[in-house]
């Protein structure tokens, strides 16, 4: 049964702290608490009044269910080039086709379920949202000052309140 549940799961690729791949695991492992590094991608859009996009987690998710989060973000699959899976994860999550984005840089997320290599960019141009998918709920843009007054009510994933409050992004 279990070799069965492992073919059938999406496998990530394991990385060292300067992203170079060193193995393989199935998500559940990665999600476990095991801490296994991989690597994800996260594209932060904001708006011309330095608005953020967050994307509310489906409650169908089995990781922070409900809450905010950045605009887009997710795994980069085995053998998959990380712009290739920015691109990937924008069209699926927010329906996103064309765009620019910017390289922040990259940084270590760790929480109780599992460690993160995050591979950050800032959407600079996009064509269009739209959300019609399992994973995210609904969007909208977030100004700094309802972002900051939301940082301690549980709304926002700690990897989002992580992101704007300790890397290149600023409220």
């Amino acid at each position: 049964y279990m070799l069965y549940k492992m073919k059938k799961e999406e496998w990530l690729p394991l990385v060292d702290e300067q992203g170079k791949i060193v193995g393989k695991a199935p998500r559940s492992r990665c999600h476990s608490g095991s801490k296994l590094l991989h690597p994800v991608v996260h594209l932060h859009i904001l708006n011309d009044r330095h608005s953020f996009f967050l994307q509310k987690r489906s409650m169908k998710k089995d990781l922070l269910p409900g809450m905010w989060d950045t605009a887009v973000g997710g795994h980069i699959g085995l053998g998959e080039q990380v712009g290739e899976a920015l691109k990937r994860e924008a069209f699926e999550e927010l329906g996103i086709i064309d765009f620019e984005a910017r390289f922040l840089g990259n940084y270590i997320w760790e929480s109780e379920r599992e460690r993160e290599l995050v591979f950050s960019f800032l959407c600079i141009r996009y064509d269009r949202i739209h959300i019609d998918n399992d994973e995210v709920d609904e969007g909208r843009f977030w100004s700094p000052r309802e972002i900051e007054a939301g940082i301690g009510q549980n709304l926002f994933t700690p990897n989002f309140i992580h992101a704007v409050s300790y890397t290149h992004l600023t409220l």
